[in-house]
């Protein structure tokens, strides 16, 4: 097996992969268990597989017409941070309706890729994106609905420490990739960072 972004242990550590006790048919494929007390357990090879493949897309695109999208108070620091080191532009307050999609809006904007914190809560800036044939990359935890999600990223996306390890995995990825960063020791920024 090939080396994952991060010890396992260090994913262990932020609850990452800590699900909820519901179960969405479009997140089976990416539970590891269920334990005892009814949590599901999401699979550590798959979550790692899935942020390459997230970082590989976003590093592929123009950052200004990338957008990161969080309405979670949680998810503010991580975006602002990864947004900060990379270019992409954030949005994360409430998504107001017609963003994408309405040109006569003063905040209108035209994204080429989307990347959401929860797809149940920004599921307004999801449905958008669909209409306007944009893809999306997003965190989903084990109760959320994959529909019009095109990269699916299996995470806890509530915890404050998961929210910010996966975007600091993310961020790092995408700086190796642009060539921005040569190697792991060059990126000096901590997941405590993205809090």
């Amino acid at each position: 097996m090939a080396e994952t972004l991060l010890p396992q242990e260090k994913y262990l550590e932020s609850g990452i992969h800590i699900g909820t006790k519901t179960k969405n048919g479009g997140m089976r494929a990416f539970i590891y268990k269920a334990r005892e007390d009814g949590l599901h357990v999401l699979d550590l090879k798959k979550m790692d597989e899935r942020m390459r493949l997230a970082a590989g897309m976003l590093a592929a695109y123009d950052p200004a017409t990338v957008y990161i999208i969080g309405s979670k108070d949680n998810a503010f620091g991580p975006i602002n941070k990864m947004c900060e080191m990379t270019g992409f532009n954030g949005l994360n307050n409430r998504f107001t309706p017609g963003r994408f999609t309405n040109p006569e809006r003063a905040d209108f904007v035209e994204p080429a890729l989307i990347m959401v914190t929860d797809p149940g809560v920004d599921k307004q800036a999801v449905k958008e994106a669909n209409v306007i044939n944009v893809p999306v990359i997003a965190l989903c935890d084990t109760n959320n609905s994959t529909r019009f999600v095109d990269l699916v990223i299996p995470a806890n996306n509530k915890g404050k420490k998961a929210i910010a390890l996966a975007f600091w995995l993310i961020t790092r990825e995408v700086l190796k990739l642009k060539g921005t960063i040569s190697s792991y020791d060059e990126f000096k920024e901590l997941p405590s960072d993205f809090e």
